[in-house]
């Protein structure tokens, strides 16, 4: 029988008088252990593949932390579906404050993995907190403005967008858009791979396909690119070169003003690395370098 190498428990705490749910990862190993700190990208929930990646990094004796975000999953928060960076930010932050709390876990050696839009949550995180050791970017958004579409698509949105706003203003439920669609759809995510891909991150889990519009007005103003030169820790940066979501050029560009920034290339798409073939490469990388980082 082969021996098990972690645990799971599930956990709560709070951001902002709001509770958010999460799932901790223990190696059985006598602690305290390092940890981990994760959390998905846009409109995503944790059971959508994190678990994969959550289990190998414990195997190998780091701690790991998943967590939803407010109005998503099994977080509380109304509206559902809400996105909203800041508020995204300050679950980041409230997962921080909750790890400090916790004797099983090593304060000291702090990792945050993100991917897709939640790449850019741990670039901006890390560019402002001096006690992150190590940082995960994996297909990350870097800029909003590389993220335009075609000039007709972003109005249709933006339209919506501001329908959205109106309602918020009025006390009204959300105006929602698709988090993903096929090309020409209203939806955030139209790239010929976006609905496929996304479909199987969440295949057998309980997904919704749909997000406030408002974010769309937002997304252009997210500039992590902006702060990444302030990162003390060093930065593994996964860049897909066929990504047509989150651009490969934008995260090379956000790589070179890194100082301690290194990349790992991959083909394929923006949704290839969480599955087969790809994944075994990339979460044996990652974990040789949480290794480096946070075990040497």
């Amino acid at each position: 029988m082969t021996e098990t190498l972690w645990v799971t428990e599930p956990v709560r705490f709070e951001s902002q008088g709001e509770m958010c749910a999460g799932r901790l990862y223990l190696p059985t190993r006598p602690g305290p252990h390092p940890l981990v700190l994760m959390a998905h990208g846009f409109a995503g929930t944790l059971e959508a593949r994190l678990p994969a990646y959550a289990e190998r990094f414990s195997q190998a004796g780091i701690a790991a932390l998943i967590f939803d975000y407010r109005h998503f999953g099994a977080s509380a928060g109304l509206p559902r579906q809400w996105l909203d960076i800041d508020k995204q930010l300050q679950d980041w932050s409230a997962a921080l404050d909750f790890v400090a709390t916790q004797p099983a876990l090593d304060r000291q050696r702090l990792a945050l993995w993100g991917t897709s839009f939640s790449g850019g949550h741990v670039l901006t995180l890390a560019a402002q907190r001096a006690d992150i050791k190590a940082v995960i970017a994996q297909v990350p958004f870097v800029d909003g403005r590389a993220q335009l579409g075609r000039p007709l698509q972003a109005a249709r949105l933006a339209w919506a967008g501001l329908l959205d706003s109106g309602r918020a203003l009025l006390g009204r439920s959300p105006r929602m858009i698709a988090v993903v669609g096929q090309p020409g759809a209203l939806a955030a995510l139209t790239s010929a791979d976006a609905e496929p891909g996304y479909r199987r991150l969440a295949q057998g889990v309980d997904w919704r396909n749909e997000v406030a519009a408002r974010i769309v007005l937002h997304l252009p103003r997210y500039r992590p690119i902006r702060r990444v030169s302030a990162i003390q820790a060093p930065v593994l940066y996964l860049v897909a070169e066929n990504d047509r979501v989150t651009p490969a050029k934008a995260a090379y560009a956000a790589a070179k003003k890194t100082p301690r920034a290194q990349v790992m290339t991959v083909p394929g798409g923006h949704f290839d690395p969480y599955v087969a073939p790809l994944f075994e490469s990339v979460i044996q990388a990652q974990v040789n370098f949480l290794r480096t980082q946070l075990l040497s």
